[in-house]
C-alpha cells in the first residue's frame, strides 16, 4: 500500500513539472511575438492648400409672381367680347374684354339732354336777373324824383333777389347734371375691362381665364388673372440658426430641375421681422430678374445664399478631419520616416469637399484614407512605397525570390 501511494505521489510530481515547462514555453513564445512592430496602414494621403472657401447657406422655395391681380367688373353686364387668352402678353392699359354697354349709353344720353336743359334754365335765369337789375336801377331813379312810391321800389329789391337766387338753384342744378353725365360716362367705361396703368411692370401675361365670351356677369365677377413674370419673387423660409446671418442685398443662386445644369441670380429683396412661432422659421424673398421668360410661378426651387467668403485661407480635403478621444484633428503624414502624426485642429469654413483650417498653421500632406485604423505615432504605407519600420524578408527568416518579395511557403 505504501509503495502503491508512493508511485501516484512521484506521477503527479512528474506531470506538474510537464506542466509548468509548457506553461513557460508558451509564456515565451507570446513574449516574442508581443515583441513584433505593429504592422503599417495603407493611407492615402493628400496635400495642404491655399484655397478660397465660401460658406454657403442651401434652401429650398417657391417661385411667385413679382405681382398678380385679378381683372373683374365693376358693373354687372353680360360679356361680349374677350381678347385675351391664358398665355398671351398684355401691355398697361390694354382692352381685355367687353361687357354688353347699350343700357350704359342710353344713360349718357340721358344725361347729356338733362344737363342741356340745366344750361337752357341757367340761360333763362341769367337773362332774367339782368331784367330784374334794370327794373331795380330805374325804380331807384324813379324814387329819388319822387315819382316811384318806396313799395315800388322794395318790390323791385325783391324781385332782384328772387331772380339772383333763381340763378344760383338753374347754376347748381347744371353742376348736378354735368355729375351726373361724368358718372354715366364712368359707368359707360366699365363696360371695358383694361389691364391697369403700372409703368414699373416688366412683362405681364394672362396667367388664368375664368370666363367665355356670353356669359351673364355680376359685379367683381373675376375675367382674367394677369401676372408679372419679369421678375420673379423665391420665397424661401429660415430658422433661427441662419436668419441672423441673412441681410438684404446677399447674392442668391437659383436652381430648378425644370432647367437642370442652369442656375439664375438674383438678391435677397425682403426678410420677415418675424418668426413664426408654430415652425420658427421666417420668410424671405429673393428678387430673380426673369428676362427670358424661362421660370414660371409655382416652380419649386433650391436656393444658394453665400454668407461668408474668405480667400487664400488655409484647407484639406474634409474626408481628412478625424476625431480621437473626443478630440477633433488630422492626421499629418510625414513622408520621409513613414509615420503618421495626429494634429488636433480647428475648423473653420466646409465648403464640399474642402474644410478650412483655423488653427493651427498647417503645411505638407494629411492621411484622407485608412486613418481609422490609425493611432498617433503610426507607421504608414503610402501608395507606390515601402513603410519605414516594416521587417525585410532576411529579419523574419522568410525565404524570398530575387525581386525581394516573400517566396511561397512549401509544404514540410
Amino acid at each position: 500500500m505504501t509503495k502503491r501511494l508512493i508511485a501516484v505521489v512521484i506521477g503527479i510530481g512528474l506531470l506538474g513539472g510537464l506542466g509548468w515547462h509548457i506553461h513557460q514555453k508558451g509564456s515565451a513564445t507570446r513574449g516574442l511575438r508581443g515583441q513584433r512592430p505593429t504592422p503599417p496602414v495603407a493611407v492615402e494621403v493628400a496635400p495642404v492648400e491655399r484655397a478660397t472657401v465660401r460658406e454657403i447657406g442651401s434652401f429650398s422655395g417657391t417661385l411667385y409672381a413679382f405681382s398678380e391681380f385679378v381683372l373683374a367688373p365693376k358693373i354687372a353686364g353680360r360679356i361680349e367680347k374677350i381678347h385675351v387668352h391664358m398665355g398671351d402678353g398684355v401691355q398697361s392699359g390694354q382692352l381685355v374684354a367687353e361687357l354688353d354697354d347699350g343700357e350704359y349709353l342710353q344713360q349718357v344720353v340721358q344725361a347729356k339732354a338733362e344737363l342741356d336743359v340745366a344750361r337752357a334754365n341757367l340761360l333763362e335765369r341769367k337773362s332774367s336777373l339782368e331784367n330784374a337789375e334794370k327794373e331795380y336801377e330805374r325804380t331807384a331813379t324813379l324814387r329819388e324824383k319822387k315819382i316811384a312810391s318806396e313799395s315800388q321800389l322794395d318790390a323791385a329789391r325783391a324781385e332782384l333777389t328772387i331772380q339772383q337766387a333763381k340763378l344760383k338753384v338753374a347754376a347748381a342744378q347744371v353742376s348736378q347734371k354735368e355729375a351726373a353725365l361724368k358718372t354715366a360716362n364712368l359707368q359707360l367705361s366699365y363696360a371695358q375691362i383694361r389691364v391697369p396703368e403700372n409703368g414699373g411692370a416688366r412683362f405681364r401675361v394672362v396667367g388664368e381665364r375664368f370666363v367665355d365670351e356670353g356669359a351673364l356677369l355680376a359685379p367683381n365677377t373675376p375675367i382674367v388673372r394677369v401676372l408679372d413674370i419679369g421678375n420673379l419673387t423665391a420665397a424661401i423660409h429660415v430658422v433661427e440658426r441662419d436668419y441672423a446671418r441673412i441681410r438684404s442685398g446677399l447674392t442668391a443662386v437659383v436652381s430648378t430641375d425644370a432647367f437642370p445644369g442652369r442656375s439664375f441670380t438674383g438678391k435677397v429683396k425682403r426678410i420677415a421681422p418675424l418668426l413664426k412661432e408654430a415652425s420658427r422659421q421666417a420668410r424671405v424673398e429673393i428678387e430673380v430678374p426673369n428676362g427670358e421668360r424661362l421660370l414660371k410661378p409655382g416652380m419649386f426651387v433650391r436656393v444658394a445664399i453665400g454668407f461668408d467668403e474668405h480667400e487664400n485661407a488655409t484647407v484639406v480635403p474634409t474626408s481628412a478631419l478625424v476625431k480621437r478621444n473626443g478630440t477633433q484633428g488630422v492626421f499629418v503624414a510625414d513622408t520621409k520616416d513613414k509615420k503618421a502624426r495626429f494634429l488636433p485642429v480647428t475648423s473653420g469654413i466646409v465648403d464640399g469637399d474642402k474644410t478650412q483650417v483655423l488653427q493651427p498653421e498647417l503645411t505638407g500632406q494629411v492621411v484622407t484614407l485608412g486613418h481609422h485604423l490609425l493611432e498617433d505615432g503610426g507607421s504608414i504605407l503610402l501608395p507606390g512605397g515601402k513603410a519605414a519600420g516594416a521587417p525585410s524578408p532576411k529579419d523574419t527568416g522568410t525565404p524570398s525570390t530575387h525581386d525581394g518579395r516573400p517566396a511561397p511557403r512549401t509544404g514540410a
